[in-house]
């Protein structure tokens, strides 16, 4: 698992329309009070050697505003993420700066050319449908208020997000999940033995999230997790040993739940 500063310029928000809903305001206000938006790219694990994805901008959409207008450029720097680098609690700073206060829709990702996949040593170039025109739009809102700051984690599932098409094409359609930090959690542990390979999934209905062990360690960590119970499968890829299950695993929000050791049966 899927999850990589930035700056909003506050003149275009100037003229923003102030309007309640539920204590909060629906578009980004004309005062000059500021919130801090900082987002950050994970990856959950896929079977490919690297997946590097091209970001050329990094947007945000104003709540309010017309589908084509009130997107604001928050970062504009060209960057190459390995996602297979963001893995076991390593990320990514996509950016983190300044936003007017008020809500936001969308956040949207504007892909590059020269991004691919690399499978057993050969490189093979990803296909983006609109992703160098109309961009990865992720429909998640959020709220910037006074002074505060918002982390978010953009999850981005690349096993689930690449598919060979019958051309002989890889076709990336991304699934990126967006959690915030101030609501998730992690769950870590060590694996052994290390030779077990072994796979690790974080379940609560509807969704399962998973991670590899590292190879070296045995040591792994899910990240960005809601708050809540879960079930832990563990399941090997050396096929004498059996698989382990722990229920009832709790993730407290912002804070590390540690399995510890967990050492893997024989059948």
């Amino acid at each position: 698992m899927i999850v990589k500063a930035l700056l909003i310029t506050m003149a275009a928000l100037a003229t923003a329309t102030v309007l309640l809903v539920g204590g909060c305001s629906d578009s980004p206000t004309s005062s000059n009070e500021t919130g801090t938006l900082s987002l950050r790219l994970v990856d959950s694990p896929a079977d490919y050697q690297q997946v590097n994805i091209v970001v050329t901008r990094v947007e945000v959409h104003a709540s309010g505003s017309a589908s084509e207008s009130g997107w604001f450029t928050i970062n504009d720097v060209p960057a190459t993420y390995d996602l297979l680098t963001l893995r076991n609690g390593a990320s990514e700073v996509l950016g983190s700066h300044v936003l007017a206060v008020g809500h936001y829709t969308q956040i949207r990702l504007i892909i590059g050319t020269g991004s691919n996949v690399v499978i057993n040593g050969t490189t093979y170039p990803l296909v983006i449908p609109s992703g160098m025109q109309t961009g990865i739009k992720l429909n998640n809102e959020f709220y910037i208020a006074p002074d505060e700051l918002i982390e978010l984690v953009l999850d981005f599932d690349a096993d689930r997000s690449i598919h060979l098409t019958g051309s002989g094409d890889y076709m990336l359609n991304p699934v990126i999940r967006v959690e915030p930090v101030l609501t998730s959690g992690t769950i870590s542990g060590i694996i052994l033995p290390v030779t077990a390979r072994a796979t690790i999934s974080a379940m609560a209905a509807p969704d399962t999230l998973t991670a590899f062990a590292d190879t070296l360690s045995g040591s792994f960590v899910i990240t960005a997790l809601p708050a809540g119970s879960y079930t832990v499968l563990i399941t090997p890829g050396d096929t004498l040993l059996a698989d382990t299950t722990i229920a009832d695993v709790l993730v407290v929000a912002q804070q590390a739940t540690n399995l510890g050791t967990v050492l893997l049966r024989s059948k």
